[in-house]
């Protein structure tokens, strides 16, 4: 009854009436930024072309701050950790503009030398949870950090 009504007044083909909400989260596709001096980061991000998630490790497959990714960067596949997200986040945490994202080695270390976004301090104690003896270790990303927020 209502699209009846609308149309009567505003005719507009019904295959344009979008009703869904758009997602804030990171999910498979989604479209990320990264924010360290990487040189593959650097050249994709000025030529307008932003790495996109193709895998996000952990269960639910929705990303949240300091979650590996699987991201799709100029024709290759690299691993990033997520330091900075667009969707609300737990008290504490703080919500940025963009998702941001730092590349990482398969053994944790980071691609580039410097990050240039401030990056949440809860960071430190997600990665301190994640880094194993013998596994990678994911405390070198905040050595290289700048600003905490």
């Amino acid at each position: 009854m209502f699209r009846n009504l609308l149309n009567r007044f505003h005719p507009v083909p019904s295959c344009a009436f979008h009703t869904s909400s758009c997602l804030n989260e990171v999910q498979l596709l989604t479209r990320l930024r990264v924010v360290d001096n990487s040189e593959i980061g650097k050249r994709a991000m000025a030529e307008g072309k932003p790495p996109k998630v193709i895998c996000v490790y952990n269960k639910k497959r929705v990303g949240y701050i300091g979650d590996r990714v699987m991201v799709a960067i100029k024709g290759q596949k690299k691993k990033g950790i997520l330091v900075g997200l667009k969707q609300t986040q737990n008290i504490k945490v703080p919500k940025f503009d963009s998702n941001n994202v730092v590349l990482i080695d398969d053994n944790g270390t980071p691609l580039g030398t410097r990050i240039h976004v401030p990056i949440p301090t809860i960071l430190r104690t997600i990665l301190k949870e994640k880094t194993h003896a013998k596994g990678a270790d994911y405390t070198k990303l905040l050595g290289i950090a700048t600003r905490f927020v």
